[in-house]
């Protein structure tokens, strides 16, 4: 089905409109970062949102129009004092009055007569601006407006601001934005009449006239109606298209899966702790989805350690029981060698088959592991997103687990479980996500979650502490390091660097080096996989003793027996960041300790941050005080993974309407499946007008 007519006018390209020439339109396309080899179209200007307004409604005589006040003047235009022969520098002033006192407007660089034309002596004229003063004298240096009598109308008194570009001005992108409001064509209602009646909002295309061209400054407000309408329609949108992906995903092409319970019990006395009652929870979770005949899409949210790799390992061994194999993918080699190895061991004990798929296996070894895959004889395969290469068969695979989700879009979801046809998905992530993000980005998924630490997990003793404090530290670390620790000294950058005066990684390791000699590795990103693996493995058998890092650390390295990480310049880090890292120790049975270093002066963000570290370990309560100190861009590190990022929404005043906006898309689509009838055409008017309109071919008729 085409994109209906009637929204065509939201969909013109920008070239087409009056009084955009090619420049323009380049510079347009762009700042709103069009597709390749296309334009910036209508909808680009009327989603780019002001961020403030200007308010020119105050007309009153010069007399009381006071010095950095917006005015709007009516002026009768006396003489005008163009700068003497060769001296550019020297501004054109144009002297006016009313009947309560006079002013002049200031033009600098006016060659060429057009100040004359605009302001004809004799006539008069409207003049917008800010007063200044010059001399004793009330001045308006390069009125923004300035129109006759008779064209008052044309001057916006209410005036939006917007982001721009350079080379963009103001004026430009408000007359283009009013250009296009115009041509707004009626739309259907999408939204729940009982909604719209409650929240007294107005209908879409009034919204956006209220925000572009607001009779009052109070109409653009973030919490004004119009607003508020606008970012709920972008959040309904997102959330129909996830709930569109999800009923595609787990539509009846599922399996309902069979247990007999031989392999998980195997794989349970093979374990060396019992499983805590939250892994229980979420096992017993995924087995019903997994024994009903939709396909199971689920995200299994665990912190640092809270065993995520136990409960998919179960789900793993109940898929052989039914015939399956299972396929576990990591976000690095290092990471999934070392899934591969923790899970080897119990594989073994338990009788099943698991095979590690990297790319730098010898060529001979890699058909072997393929033939066993292809024919069924190994059971899980684990590895990167390289397992999804044309060249890997599965016999039967029936399950798909990920690890550490964000790095994934909605598109490789669908394409993963494509390898098998009735695939079941398993997501794990260790970065706590709160529900709102939940709903935001994996609003298509269900989600179990973990949290409580398993058993023998020691507490973390957490301490801040200021960087000149250095020598105490060291000192500490000696003691420490003499009775037998481990720890991790984690910095900031790689090497020194002007703009940021930071101790760098390479730097701090030189200096430790003088107290622990070699006992201090150091390991950062530039180094290569091997590299860096040849010195985790040193730590991990403890040869090495002190590991200076950057952040490569962050994700997944695991050495029991390191109880100590000094994180210096912690103020520098996020909250997210900062938790991870502090994820690294309290993994064996030794009390282990964070130490946050940072630098005065600290802002109030940094302290925030700080102050959170210290009180709590709980990875969900940091992850909602995250949100509220930077905002949802960040968390899931959105600028690089293409999440869906709102233009309108600002999750701080708008976050609120997103699980009515979850709840109403449920029942759009329970009540209306196929989208069809009145309500139905609305609502795939607005998939089209916030391009979600990949997921209008997932709807399924009736």
């Amino acid at each position: 089905m085409s994109r209906p007519d009637a929204l065509s006018p939201l969909f013109r390209s920008l070239p087409s409109i009056k009084g955009v020439g090619d420049k323009l339109a380049a510079l347009l396309r762009r700042y709103f970062g069009a597709p390749e080899g296309q334009e910036a179209i209508a909808l680009d200007l009327l989603m780019h949102m002001p961020t403030g307004v200007v308010d020119r409604r105050r007309q009153v005589g010069i007399a009381e129009a006071y010095l950095n006040q917006t005015v709007t003047l009516r002026l009768h235009i006396d003489h005008h004092q163009p700068p003497p022969r060769g001296k550019p520098q020297v501004p054109h002033r144009v002297f006016a009055h009313d009947e309560t006192g006079e002013v002049s407007l200031v033009y600098f660089g006016s060659q060429g007569g057009w100040v004359e034309k605009l302001l004809p002596v004799g006539e008069e004229r409207y003049v917008s601006g800010q007063i200044g003063f010059f001399n004793g004298q009330k001045q308006i240096t390069h009125p923004d407006y300035v129109v006759p009598a008779d064209q008052f109308s044309t001057l916006p008194l209410v005036e939006p601001v917007y982001p721009l570009t350079q080379g963009l001005s103001h004026k430009a992108l408000g007359k283009l934005v009013r250009q296009v409001l115009d041509t707004v064509p009626p739309l259907p209602e999408w939204l729940d009449p009982a909604t719209v009646r409650e929240r007294q909002w107005p209908p879409f295309a009034d919204a956006l006239r209220q925000v572009h061209a607001p009779e009052n400054p109070e109409q653009a407000e973030l919490w004004a109606p119009a607003r508020m309408r606008l970012a709920y329609d972008e959040y309904l949108a997102g959330q129909v298209a996830l709930q569109l992906i999800r009923s595609t995903m787990v539509s009846s092409r599922g399996i309902a899966r069979r247990f007999d319970g031989t392999v998980t019990e195997r794989v349970r006395a093979a374990l060396p702790y019992s499983l805590t009652a939250g892994q229980e929870q979420a096992i017993s979770e995924i087995r019903a989805d997994l024994a009903a005949p939709d396909r199971m899409s689920r995200l299994l949210q665990g912190d640092v350690g809270s065993g995520k790799t136990a409960v998919a390992l179960m789900t793993m061994a109940a898929m052989v029981e039914d015939g399956a194999q299972s396929a576990l993918m990591a976000p690095t080699e290092i990471l999934a060698t070392q899934h591969y190895n923790s899970l080897k061991p119990l594989c073994d004990a338990a009788g099943l088959r698991i095979e590690l798929l990297t790319g730098k296996l010898p060529a001979a070894e890699r058909r072997a592991r393929l033939a066993a895959l292809a024919s069924g004889e190994a059971h899980i395969a684990v590895g990167t997103h390289a397992l999804f290469q044309s060249d890997i068969a599965f016999r039967n695979l029936g399950l798909v687990v990920v690890d550490e989700q964000h790095r994934f879009g909605v598109h490789q979801r669908l394409a993963l479980s494509d390898k098998g046809q009735h695939t079941d998905l398993l997501v794990m992530t260790a970065t706590p996500i709160p529900r709102t993000l939940v709903l935001t980005h994996f609003g298509d998924m269900a989600v179990s979650v973990l949290r409580e630490k398993p058993r023998g997990r020691q507490p973390i003793d957490t301490a801040v502490l200021s960087v000149n404090e250095y020598d105490r530290v060291v000192a500490r670390l000696r003691a420490r390091i003499a009775e037998g620790a481990q720890a991790y000294w984690v910095c900031p950058l790689v090497e020194e660097s002007e703009t940021l005066e930071v101790v760098s990684a390479e730097d701090r390791a030189a200096e430790l080096r003088q107290v622990f000699g070699d006992q201090v590795a150091l390991v950062h990103g530039r180094m290569s996989a091997a590299a860096k693996q040849d010195v985790m493995s040193r730590f991990a058998a403890g040869e090495i003793k002190l590991l200076v890092a950057t952040t490569v650390i962050e994700v997944g390295v695991d050495v029991p027996n390191a109880s100590i990480i000094i994180i210096e310049r912690a103020e520098r880090f996020g909250l997210a960041q900062l938790h991870q890292l502090r994820g690294r120790v309290g993994r064996g049975s030794i009390r282990s300790a964070c130490l946050l270093l940072y630098k005065e002066p600290l802002s109030e963000t940094a302290q925030a941050r700080l102050e959170t570290m210290k009180s709590t370990e709980d990875g969900f309560e940091i992850a909602e005080r995250d949100l509220e100190l930077r905002g949802q861009g960040d968390l899931l590190g959105t600028r690089q993974s293409g999440m869906p990022g709102y233009r309108i929404a600002v999750p701080d005043v708008h976050r609120h309407l997103l699980d009515y906006a979850h709840e109403e898309a449920k029942a759009l689509l329970r009540d209306n499946p196929g989208l069809t009838g009145p309500r139905g055409e609305a609502a795939r008017a607005l998939l089209y007008i916030f391009r979600k309109d990949l997921a209008i071919p997932l709807i399924r008729a009736g």
